[in-house]
């Protein structure tokens, strides 16, 4: 279902008589920037996704990842190993230097605290005690006394002269004039103050009413006349013009979309029809055909003989290595020959018998002497 708008109340004239001309005049200055827009954002995306991505790709996110699998993953793998290498043989330093420091420092403190300084504590804690109750006797005493005497000098002779001699006069010095100050003068002259301050307000709060009521005729007045009768006019024709000035471009968007969207339409078709559709009829018709017959007629015959090639300089390579490895074989026997009979030369005895060769067996690691060597066949050349 449409969303549809709540019902309006009737339009104003002025609405009606703005509306057609305001939608034409932003018609026609809006769908120019609209396919401008459209244009930008086309090529835009165009050079996005045909430039910018393949650009940033070959100059960022593929070095910054060779980088990292290259660079920092095997520099930090070395970093790591080098650090626990240099953790562990802290570590081997710490317990080091914490077994000669057990054996050095602690063990001599340890027997120094157990038996020099705890049997010397506890004299000196004996002595102490002993001492102290002595001299907590004699200072309680001396306590005693001084305490008396403080109270005598403190705090009887204080309460004494504040008794018998201050206090009396502080009561008729002071006290009993200033009550009778208070009630027969203080009294009445601020009784008088408050009647006169209670004049002087009514006459200054006339004044003020006088003064607003001034300011209400002279001012006020005016301001709410031209509030009322003008500004509110006034600002209900630019609320109204600059609605249908905001709807008016709206509208100029939406259809300018449609316009752009139908020029695009036909730009596109016209390029299919003139670009397009003779490009994809020369790739159907020639270059799809000349494609095949290269592939069946230069491409699969060029593969086959190059694989015919390979398999030859295979069984060449296959052959030399063969003959290559007999070779060092005889080698290595002859060496091994030459080495016997100079150590025979040098420290004697009887002659050795030449080994021969040993053949190998099918599906055992055993050699058996004197067997002469059986041919390799190739399995080809059974198969041939």
């Amino acid at each position: 279902m449409e969303n549809r708008s709540a019902p309006q109340g009737p339009e104003g004239c002025l609405t009606v008589a703005i509306r057609i001309p305001v939608r034409i005049v932003v018609l026609v200055l809006v769908v120019p920037v609209r396919l401008m827009w459209d244009l930008l954002a086309t090529g835009a995306k165009a050079l996005r996704r045909t430039v910018l991505v393949p650009l940033w790709r070959a100059l960022v996110v593929i070095p910054f990842g060779w980088s990292y699998r290259s660079v920092l993953t095997p520099l930090g793998h070395a970093t790591a190993w080098l650090a626990a290498l240099v953790g562990a043989g802290i570590a081997a330093l710490g317990r080091g230097v914490a077994r000669l420091a057990a054996t050095l420092v602690v063990a001599p403190i340890g027997w120094l605290f157990r038996s020099v300084l705890t049997p010397l504590g506890r004299a000196v804690a004996w002595a102490v005690n002993t001492l102290g109750g002595g001299l907590a006797w004699v200072l309680r005493m001396l306590g005693a006394g001084l305490g008396r005497v403080l109270w005598a000098a403190f705090v009887w002779t204080p309460a004494t002269l504040w008794r018998r001699l201050l206090q009396p006069l502080l009561h008729y010095g002071l006290h009993v004039p200033g009550t009778w100050l208070y009630r027969h003068v203080l009294t009445p002259l601020g009784h008088a103050t408050a009647l006169l301050g209670k004049a002087v307000g009514a006459g200054l709060l006339a004044v003020a009413r006088g003064l607003g009521a001034l300011v209400v005729v002279l001012l006020v007045v005016p301001v709410v006349w031209l509030y009322r009768h003008v500004l509110t006019p006034l600002g209900r024709a630019l609320v109204v013009v600059v609605r249908e000035v905001g709807q008016a471009v709206g509208h100029a968007w939406r259809i300018a979309g449609y316009v752009s969207r139908a020029v695009g339409r036909g730009f596109k078709w016209l390029g299919w029809n003139l670009v397009g559709r003779p490009v994809r009829r020369v790739y159907v018709v020639l270059l799809t055909p000349a494609g095949h017959w290269v592939r069946d007629a230069v491409l699969r015959p060029a593969g086959r003989a190059a694989l015919v090639v390979g398999r030859a300089v295979g069984e060449a390579v296959r052959g030399a290595g063969r003959a290559a490895r007999e070779a060092v074989a005889s080698a290595r026997e002859s060496v091994r020959t030459a080495r016997q009979e100079a150590w025979r030369a040098l420290v004697g005895g009887p002659p050795r018998e030449r080994a021969g060769h040993r053949a190998r067996t099918l599906g055992s690691t055993t050699t058996a002497s004197g067997a002469v060597p059986a041919p390799e066949i190739s399995l080809r050349e059974t198969e041939g």
